[in-house]
C-alpha cells in the first residue's frame, strides 16, 4: 500500500515592482516573480511524479483466503496455543510475530517463528517428510546445528495449497543432527534432536526455534551471513505462523485458540491434516 503523502507549502514571498508613468490613461506594470517560487513549483512537480512511480511498483499485502491467519510476511495472526489437559506438553515460550523474547525482554526484530521446549527434551517430526538440509549454522550466538525438513502437500493432506512446506529447527546441538543426510526419509513422531541453547551457551535459556514456510519449488541457494554462517534462500518460500499448521486439522471455533495435538505412536494419521506437536507429550 502506498502511504498517503501530505506536504505543507511554506509561506512564500512575492516580490513585485510597479514602475512607469501614466500614458494615455494606461499603466505599464512590471511583475517579477521570485526565483524561489519557480524552484518550489519545480520540486513539487518532481515529487508528485516520484510518488506516482513508487505507487505503481508497490504491491498490496497478501490477504486472500486464509492468508491473514497464515501470517504472511510475519503478520500477527492472533492465534494462541491450547494444550491438551490429559497430556504433559512443554509450552511455547515465544510466539510468531512477537516482539517479546522467551526471557520477557524486547527483541531486536520481530519473531519469525515460535520458541519452546525444556533443556534435553526430544524434538520430534510434526509430519512425514524428507531431510532437505542439515548444517552447522551461526546466527550470531555461535555455531549450532540447524535442520530443514521438506513436506509435500500430499504428506500433509493439504491438496488446496502450495505443493511443499518446510519445517525448520534452529539452536540444535550439531553432534546430534550431523548424522542426518539430505534425502533421508522422516516419519511423523521421529526423534530429531534434543532442546539445546542458542550457540550452546549457558547464558541463554534453552529453546528450539521452529519455523514453517510454504513454497512452490524446492530450489535452494546458499549465502554467507555477516556472522560467517550459511543461510538458505528460496525465492518462492514464505513464512507462516506454525500455529496455523497445528490448527488446520481442526480449525479453532473462536478463530483464535489452536488445540495442539500431541503425537501418539498407536494413532493412525492417514487422513490427518497438517502438523502434530513437535515435543513428546507423555500422558498424565
Amino acid at each position: 500500500m502506498t502511504p498517503l503523502l501530505t506536504s505543507r507549502i511554506p509561506n512564500c514571498s512575492f516580490r513585485t515592482s510597479f514602475s512607469g508613468t501614466a500614458r494615455n490613461g494606461l499603466f505599464i506594470v512590471g511583475l517579477r516573480v521570485s526565483r524561489q517560487i519557480l524552484l518550489l513549483l519545480l520540486s513539487v512537480t518532481l515529487g508528485l511524479a516520484l510518488v506516482r512511480a513508487a505507487g505503481a511498483d508497490t504491491q498490496a499485502p497478501v490477504i486472500e483466503g486464509d492468508g491473514v491467519k497464515k501470517g504472511y510476511n510475519i503478520k500477527p495472526t492472533g492465534l494462541v496455543p491450547a494444550y491438551p489437559a490429559d497430556y504433559s506438553c512443554s509450552p511455547l515460550t515465544s510466539l510468531y510475530a512477537s516482539w517479546v523474547d522467551i526471557d520477557g525482554g524486547h527483541r531486536d526484530e520481530i519473531h519469525s517463528g515460535v520458541d519452546g521446549g525444556r533443556l534435553g527434551e526430544w524434538i520430534i517430526a510434526p509430519a512425514p517428510g524428507t531431510v532437505r538440509a542439515v548444517w552447522e549454522a551461526d546466527w550470531q550466538w555461535g555455531k549450532e546445528g540447524a535442520l530443514v525438513l521438506v513436506h509435500t502437500a500430499d504428506e500433509l493432506n493439504l491438496p488446496d495449497g502450495p505443493p511443499l512446506y518446510y519445517s525448520v529447527y534452529d539452536h540444535l546441538k550439531w553432534d546430534e543432527v550431523r548424522g542426518l543426510k539430505a534425502g533421508q526419509k522422516i516419519r511423523r513422531g521421529q526423534r530429531l534432536a534434543r532442546v539445546y541453547r542458542p550457540g550452546g551457551h549457558k547464558e541463554y535459556l534453552p529453546e528450539v526455534h521452529f519455523e514453517v514456510w510454504e513454497t512452490h519449488h524446492d530450489n535452494l541457494t546458499w549465502v554467507t551471513n555477516k556472522h560467517g554462517g550459511r543461510e538458505w534462500r528460496n525465492d518462492t518460500a514464505r513464512l507462516i505462523d506454525p500455529l496455523y499448521m497445528w490448527g488446520v486439522n481442526a480449525p479453532p471455533d473462536d478463530e483464535r485458540t489452536v488445540g495442539l495435538v500431541p503425537y501418539e505412536a498407536k494413532r493412525r494419521y492417514k487422513s490427518f491434516r497438517g502438523f502434530t506437536y513437535i515435543f513428546e507429550c507423555p500422558k498424565r
